[in-house]
C-alpha cells in the first residue's frame, strides 16, 4: 500500500481523498492550514489529517517525507512550494494547476527530480489534453485542433447566465491572462475573451471564447504539426459581451483584487452544475479533409453517501486516474511528464478515468474539396 500525501482540503482535495480512501489501496495523509475544512472530511482508518501551514516549506517537507506520491490540491500560488517539498522528499508529484507560471516552475524543478512530476492533472488542462492528442494522432496531417470546456450552472438565472462552480481565483486568471494559441502556424499570446464562436450541443446554444491556461503543454507538443490550435471556455450566449464590458470598458482586468471580490461575494455559487467537453480536430486523412469531434457532458454524483459536483468529479477523477497509473507503473518517465504523454486507452481503462467514457462520442467524417 503506497503512502499518498494530499496537500489541500478544499473541494477538489476533499473528493480526491474520498476516491482514494474508497479504493482501499492507499494510505493517505491530508494536510491543510484550515482545521475547519479538515474536520468536514470523514474519518477513516486509511486517512490521517493534519493541520499544517502549507506555506512553511520546511514544515511541509518534513510532513511529506516518507510518502511516495504528493498531490497538490492547493491554490496556484502555493504550487511551487508543494512541488519544491516533493522534490526534496524524492517523491512523485501531481497537481491540478492551470496557471502557466506555476507550471513553468514545476517544469524547472522536474529537471533534477528523482520522481515523475506531472502537473495539470485536472480537467483543462488535464484529460482534455489527453483526449485532443489522441484524436490528433489519428490524422495524417493536422489543420485545426479546438478544445472547448465549460463548467456551467444547469439552471442559470442571472444576466451573466453564470454561477461560480469552482475557484473564483481560477476564473479571474483565465479571463485576464494571455491565451497561448497557434494561429496560422505561429505561436501567439492571444487576448482573453476574444475569437468568440457559437455552437450547438444537443440542441442547446452556447458560445465559446479564448481563455488562459487550458491548453497546458499541448501547444509545445503540437507546435510545427498543426496550423491552428486553441482553447476556449464554453458559456451560455451573452456572457462574453458582459464580461468584456466589465474587464475592458470598466478596466477591472487591471484591478484583479476588486474583480475577485465581486466574483466571490456577488456571484452565487451552485452545486447544480454540468461540465461540457467539446473537442474538434480537422485535418487530412487518407487523402481527404476530415473532422472528428468528441463531446461529453458530465454531471455530479453521490460517492460514499455524499453529493459531489460535476467539476469536483471531473477534476478529482482525472487526478486520481493519473495517480493510479503512476502507482501501478504505467507512467515510468522520470522528471517532467506532459498530460499528452499519457495514453487515452490506459486513462479511460482506469477505474477513475472511466468517468470520461461515453457512448456519446461523435465521429463525423466531413469530406471537403481540398
Amino acid at each position: 500500500m503506497q503512502n499518498v500525501a494530499v496537500v489541500g482540503a478544499g473541494q477538489i482535495g476533499d473528493l480526491i481523498v474520498t476516491l482514494l480512501v474508497e479504493s482501499k489501496d492507499y494510505s493517505i495523509s491530508l494536510f491543510d492550514a484550515n482545521e475547519t475544512g479538515l474536520a468536514k472530511i470523514k474519518e477513516n482508518p486509511r486517512l490521517r489529517k493534519s493541520a499544517l501551514d502549507v506555506s512553511d516549506e520546511v514544515a511541509l517537507r518534513d510532513a511529506i517525507c516518507g510518502h511516495q506520491i504528493v498531490v497538490s490540491a492547493c491554490p496556484y500560488h502555493l504550487t511551487e512550494k508543494v512541488a519544491t517539498a516533493a522534490a526534496a522528499a524524492d517523491a512523485h508529484y501531481i497537481d491540478l494547476t492551470e496557471d502557466v507560471a506555476s507550471t513553468a516552475a514545476v517544469m524547472k524543478l522536474a529537471s533534477s527530480a528523482k520522481g515523475s512530476f506531472i502537473p495539470q492533472c485536472g480537467l483543462a488542462p488535464g484529460i482534455v489534453s489527453i483526449l485532443a492528442n489522441d484524436l490528433a494522432s489519428q490524422f495524417d496531417e493536422l489543420d485545426t485542433v479546438k478544445l472547448k470546456v465549460g463548467a456551467l450552472p444547469r439552471y442559470p438565472s442571472n444576466s451573466l447566465s453564470y454561477n461560480l462552480t469552482w475557484s473564483p481565483e481560477g476564473v479571474v486568471n483565465e479571463y485576464c491572462n494571455p491565451c497561448n494559441v497557434i494561429f496560422d502556424g505561429h505561436r501567439l499570446d492571444a487576448p482573453p475573451l476574444e475569437q468568440r464562436e457559437e455552437l450547438l450541443i444537443d440542441g442547446v446554444a452556447y458560445e465559446s471564447f479564448n481563455t488562459s491556461g487550458g491548453l497546458g503543454s499541448l501547444a509545445d507538443s503540437l507546435e510545427g504539426k498543426v496550423r491552428n490550435l486553441s482553447y476556449q471556455s464554453i458559456r451560455y450566449p451573452g456572457h462574453a459581451a458582459i464580461m468584456r464590458t466589465l474587464l475592458r470598458d470598466l478596466g477591472l482586468s487591471n484591478r484583479r483584487e476588486l474583480l475577485l471580490d465581486i466574483f466571490a461575494h456577488s456571484l452565487p455559487a451552485t452545486s447544480q452544475d454540468v461540465v461540457i467537453i467539446f473537442i474538434t480536430v480537422t485535418g487530412m486523412r487518407s487523402g481527404r479533409l476530415e473532422q472528428t469531434t468528441y463531446t461529453n457532458k458530465i454531471y455530479g454524483k453521490s460517492i460514499a453517501g455524499r453529493d459531489f459536483t460535476a467539476i469536483q468529479l471531473s477534476t478529482a477523477s482525472s487526478a486520481c486516474a493519473v495517480l493510479d497509473l503512476l502507482a501501478e507503473g504505467h507512467i515510468s518517465k522520470r522528471g517532467f511528464v506532459r498530460q499528452e504523454d499519457i495514453g487515452l486507452d490506459q486513462f479511460l481503462g482506469n477505474r477513475f478515468g472511466r468517468v470520461f467514457t461515453t457512448d456519446r462520442t461523435e465521429v463525423e467524417q466531413l469530406a471537403s474539396v481540398a
